[in-house]
């Protein structure tokens, strides 16, 4: 095995197009900024993490412009010197020195995975316990486009045999209508596709009871937040009052969150997202605390790039607690290709790739093209 020190950190800001623009309840966007964290160490393996939110820090609070800033000035020095596989250590000095920006932690923290596990030449889920599947199904995300274009983009994708499963943005537009929007488009996908919805947390308790039944009944599957994330009763009121499961994402950051939910019945799925908790190990622990609860998970996305999807792809092929697929279609936004060998997808399914580390290659060429200058 290698030298393991940590001898360089990098970052670099990439600003890739979509093949359309991608809709939210509170903005929109035609292409999505990324970070990417390389950390290599004296034995010369590096290692590499993403740093990502949808669409900007509306979100989060972070951007990749924050991102940037506090990993170069604040969390890349007390990397250097320190072995690639002090995870826990490092973390524990990166919280004495910054508090939150979990999107930014996540980043160096995947990074430092995928450098260990290069040095070790195993694969990134070794690191994390294992296979529990190779491959997991991918719900595609749509926006908040009027239904008519909701409906023939997902035509498209059924008649092409790349999903099964579709998710819908609201919260743009009033209740009523947003409402009507959605029972169009499930009445045209009744029978063939499965229907979801996300309200980012736009709706309150009172909106939220009154117009999620008449959703119910056009047959969507599930509601993922409705309420803010800090409305953890109300979500719970909810949950308690719909046939159909609500999952949890705005309110659920941290494994401290996860047993909130679990002990207040909040939520009946959770979406796990690496970029939101900080990385692969909270991840996990969020699943664990799922699994104990008999609460299933789902594999959520912030729109990363392959790098942040592959890494997120890892840890819901190592966790048992990943029955409710997943929306890991970030890539396949993407106009440009990031990867010298791109991501698998088939048959409604993203594929775990084989190799040591996260098992992907970024194009150097790509990356240059796409450089923020």
């Amino acid at each position: 095995m290698s030298d393991l020190r940590i001898d360089r950190v990098e970052t670099v800001l990439l600003d890739v197009p979509l093949r359309r623009p991608h809709r939210f309840a509170r903005t929109e966007m035609q292409a999505q900024p990324v970070l990417y964290v390389f950390v290599r160490t004296a034995g010369g393996i590096s290692g590499v993490g993403e740093g990502v939110v949808p669409g900007g820090p509306w979100w989060g609070g972070e951007s990749v412009e924050t991102m940037q800033v506090v990993i170069e000035r604040y969390l890349a020095p007390l990397l250097i010197g320190r072995s690639v596989d002090d995870i826990a250590g490092i973390q524990r000095a990166m919280d004495d020195v910054v508090a939150a920006n979990l999107y930014a932690k996540a980043a160096i923290e995947v990074a430092l995975h995928d450098a260990w596990a290069r040095c070790l030449d195993v694969p990134v889920h070794t690191l994390l316990g294992g296979l529990a599947r190779t491959s997991i199904p991918v719900t595609w995300a749509l926006g908040t486009e009027p239904a008519p274009a909701v409906v023939e983009e997902a035509h498209g994708k059924l008649e092409a045999g790349l999903h099964h499963s579709f998710k819908l943005k609201m919260g743009a537009l009033e209740p009523a209508a947003d409402v009507a929007r959605i029972c169009a488009v499930a009445e045209k996908l009744a029978g063939v596709a499965g229907v979801r919805v996300d309200l980012n947390a736009r709706w309150d308790r009172l909106t939220s009871l009154t117009y999620l039944p008449r959703l119910v009944e056009a047959g969507v599957e599930l509601v993922e937040q409705p309420v803010p994330g800090d409305q953890v009763e109300a979500l719970a009121e909810i949950n308690a009052a719909l046939p159909i499961p609500i999952m949890a994402d705005e309110s659920l950051r941290t494994p401290a969150d996860a047993l909130r939910l679990a002990t207040r019945r909040a939520a009946d799925v959770y979406s796990l997202k690496t970029t939101k908790s900080g990385g692969l190990r909270a991840t996990r622990a969020i699943a664990e605390i799922a699994a104990a609860a008999g609460i299933p998970c789902h594999g959520g996305t912030s729109i990363e790039s392959p790098i942040g999807t592959v890494a997120s792809l890892h840890l819901a092929c190592a966790s048992p607690a990943v029955t409710w697929g997943s929306e890991l279609f970030g890539p396949l936004l993407m106009r440009e290709e990031l990867l010298t060998h791109p991501l698998r997808y088939a048959d409604g399914e993203l594929h775990l790739p084989a190799g040591p580390g996260l098992g992907v290659e970024l194009d150097p060429d790509a990356v240059r093209a796409w450089t923020r200058t």
